[in-house]
């Protein structure tokens, strides 16, 4: 997978995911948008236009421009579009000039609410099982499906087993022996754990809530985290950086592992994009870990995250586009596997697909399979941009600063009380 540096690509889905509010700005964004326009479709059919956002890797749009032209039943033609993507989206479906099928990042609230997509439930619901449950969860609402999951991406701990071996430290199953561990692996040239060069402020985000048997948003639409286990876990992430066992201003962040393969830090946080590259350079020197649990209650936690093919309410074709969207991620299991691991690597969103892929049926990538399956969470539909911003400006102040979690905390808390009042009224 290319850096951000690159391109757009689906690292992306872990990055601030909430609606996008139309502003005079956003009309003069989508009239800059380039017309990068790909002619696909073999059929004679009605012109579908199809939006993907801009990937990294090389050979996705000649791929997705591939599948578009195998459609038999409409003209399809893809557009690929660099820039703000979600902002360039947001403006588009509130026009006549928006896509028919696109691209969604994240929690499809606003959209859903805004009666800007369609409902795919009965695309979508033979198969509805057989999806992996976590990256589905956020685009239902009301009981419906308002978007089909593309293709998987996940975090995880990448361990050296080496470096484990010699310090006598076992690959951590809890938190506390995470933190133990981190500071037994620490030396003068190695440092235990790297969560990125912030302290794992941006990239952890929920994982540790769920880590404590928590949630960000209960099924009960209620705050998951206002419980004093939240300040606990919190405190131990504390621990890490107090310790200084953490590794900070690495060359590169968190999503890169060269920190990790040079050998400077014994363990490190980073997505399974990274795995090939790990695989290359350490042969079977490395395991993989999902994040580990926390007391009693805890349980071991995995963020997920999947882009959703949609379809716009504005669409002139809406039956044509839907047609299309199932045939697409539904129907044609072949182009699925090869979205997701010709091109990167990643998880196919279909369970059953995952299973069956060779490239993550051994070794570290099953295990990532497995732990993406049984301990998989995403972002909730109700967790919104305020709720994440004020989550994260108090992670940053218990991690760097010192701060008191349990004050923190109830401080987000009542932010999130109020923000789930405020989207429950619309």
């Amino acid at each position: 997978m290319t850096g951000m540096g690159n391109g757009i690509n689906r690292r992306r889905l872990f990055a601030a995911s909430g609606g996008i509010a139309l502003t005079g700005a956003l009309a003069g964004a989508l009239a800059a948008c380039g017309s990068n326009t790909g002619r696909g479709g073999g059929g004679s059919g009605a012109g579908i236009s199809q939006w993907y956002h801009q990937y990294g890797e090389p050979g996705v749009q000649t791929a997705v421009k591939r599948y578009a032209a195998a459609y038999e039943k409409a003209d399809v033609r893809v557009q690929w579009r660099p820039g703000d993507y979600d902002r360039q989206t947001a403006a588009a479906l509130l026009t006549d000039s928006g896509p028919d099928v696109f691209e969604v990042n994240g929690p499809l609230l606003d959209q859903i609410r805004g009666g800007q997509v369609v409902d795919l439930t009965a695309e979508v619901e033979p198969v509805k099982d057989d999806f992996n449950q976590a990256v589905l969860a956020p685009k239902i609402w009301q009981d419906k499906i308002w978007g089909i999951p593309q293709a998987v991406d996940t975090q995880l701990l990448y361990y050296r087993k080496s470096m484990l071996r010699d310090a006598g430290v076992e690959p951590p199953q809890t938190l506390d022996e995470l933190v133990d561990g981190a500071k037994k692996l620490t030396g003068k040239k190695t440092k235990g754990l790297f969560l990125g060069n912030d302290g794992g402020v941006g990239v952890l985000g929920g994982t540790p809530l769920f880590a404590a048997g928590l949630s960000l948003i209960g099924e009960d639409g209620k705050v998951g985290f206002d419980d004093p286990a939240a300040a606990r876990t919190l405190g131990k992430i504390r621990q890490l950086y107090a310790d200084k066992s953490l590794l900070l201003g690495a060359p590169a962040d968190w999503s890169d592992p060269s920190a990790f393969i040079q050998g400077l830090t014994a363990i490190q946080w980073s997505g399974l994009w990274a795995l090939p590259q790990v695989k290359k350079a350490l042969g079977d020197d490395f395991g993989v870990l999902p994040f580990p649990k926390d007391g009693a209650a805890g349980k071991p936690s995995v963020p997920v995250g999947a882009y959703g093919s949609a379809v716009s309410a504005r669409s002139k074709r809406p039956a044509e586009a839907k047609a299309f969207a199932k045939w697409l991620w539904i129907d044609r299991s072949d182009y699925q596997r090869d979205f997701a691991l010709s091109y990167g690597f990643h998880i196919p969103a279909r369970i059953s697909l995952a299973r069956k892929a060779g490239q993550l049926r051994s070794g570290a990538a099953a295990d990532a399979v497995r732990f993406a399956t049984d301990h998989g969470y995403a972002e909730p539909l109700l967790w919104t941009t305020a709720d994440r911003t004020a989550y994260q400006d108090a992670l940053s102040r218990i991690i760097k600063d010192g701060a008191n979690p349990e004050s923190e905390l109830k401080t987000v808390v009542r932010k999130v009380n109020a923000e789930l009042q405020r989207v429950k009224k619309k």
